[in-house]
């Protein structure tokens, strides 16, 4: 077990350091453009104004970033097999990605009218991402990389994303045993000046290779993933509209949300991958269960949900409400 354990632990840094690598790369600017898309973030919308300061709700943020981490969560999209250490494999995906616009966590939407008894934007999100992907003989055997972005959709978001996966059996195309493989990944999301998000990803997966009428090669795969969800909170402007220099009382109106522990979700992945020639048609769903991790913060016991609004804290334990999430992913590809 401590040998796997090592594995896991060398891949999910290895992915780590590559989407660090692809944000500084890509980075885009943060600041938030004066023509807003439908799904760019309004986080201040989850402070109250309380005093002569404002409280961040940490409930709503900590399930927020939870689900908003699922949709820009690293891509899976590949059979356990690895393209082979001369292999290389471009592709571009179209995905969509669930999240419970009726919560009330999504008013931060731009497009959102802040009704908290409504619902917020399209019951689902539209991401589409290119990558490229290596294979490599070093510093294992059946070992491959890949490196890609994410785009949003109706926003100004993207993610950088890098992961490693290792094969431990791979290959025995002729006999009755599956490809057997873990990975580790790493997602970085730019494009937002008010939330940093990180997302790390580990994955074991398993396929099996078919031929099929001597033309087509079919690959059916399917595994589970467990990501790990890093938000950290930008200093917000409760009342952008009003200057400081103006009104220098408006500077009490800055907030952040305390820094919480990091949020797990559990995502089960099914697919296929087609070949033909060079060109890869893959199909994917996955299955993202609901959120129930808590931020069990020093000194109190009483839950967020249980505070009355009409006193807010953000001395309260937060517990992760995100919902059960569903995405869909189409990939075209060329494999060589």
């Amino acid at each position: 077990m401590s040998g796997l354990r090592q594995i896991f632990c060398q891949i999910l840094r290895i992915a780590s350091l590559c989407a660090l690598f692809v944000s500084a790369s890509v980075s885009l600017p943060a600041t938030r453009d004066a023509h807003a898309d439908k799904n760019d973030l309004v986080l201040s919308r989850l402070g109250t104004i309380s005093g002569l300061g404002v409280v961040g709700s940490n409930a709503q943020f900590r399930s927020l970033a939870s689900e908003l981490g699922v949709v820009m969560a690293p891509r899976l999209g590949e059979p356990a097999d690895t393209l082979g250490y001369g292999g290389f494999h471009f592709s571009a995906d179209v995905g969509f990605t669930s999240i419970s616009n009726n919560a009330s966590y999504w008013q931060v939407l731009e497009s959102s009218s802040g009704d908290l008894s409504g619902t917020h934007g399209n019951g689902a999100m539209q991401t589409t991402s290119l990558f490229v992907k290596k294979g490599l003989w070093l510093p294992l055997p059946s070992f491959e990389v890949g490196v890609g972005a994410v785009h949003l959709g109706e926003s100004h978001l993207w993610a950088s994303q890098a992961y490693v996966k290792f094969a431990l059996h791979e290959g025995y195309h002729d006999l009755p045993l599956p490809s057997l493989a873990v990975r580790g990944g790493a997602s970085r999301m730019m494009g937002s000046d008010q939330i940093d998000l990180t997302v790390a990803s580990i994955d074991v997966s398993i396929s099996k290779d078919f031929g099929v009428a001597g033309t087509f090669r079919l690959s059916p795969y399917a595994g589970w993933n467990w990501l790990i969800i890093i938000p950290r909170s930008e200093v917000i402007d409760k009342t952008p509209h009003i200057d400081s220099r103006d009104v220098p009382a408006d500077v009490n109106m800055n907030f952040v949300f305390k820094d919480q522990s990091d949020i797990y979700r559990n995502r089960f992945f099914m697919g296929t991958k087609l070949k033909y020639y060079i060109f890869t048609l893959t199909l994917e769903a996955e299955f993202a269960l609901a959120g129930t991790s808590v931020d069990d913060r020093p000194g109190t016991d009483v839950n967020c949900l249980d505070i009355n609004p009409m006193m807010p804290s953000s001395n309260c334990d937060a517990t992760d409400a995100a919902g059960a999430q569903t995405t869909f992913t189409t990939s075209l590809g060329l494999d060589f």
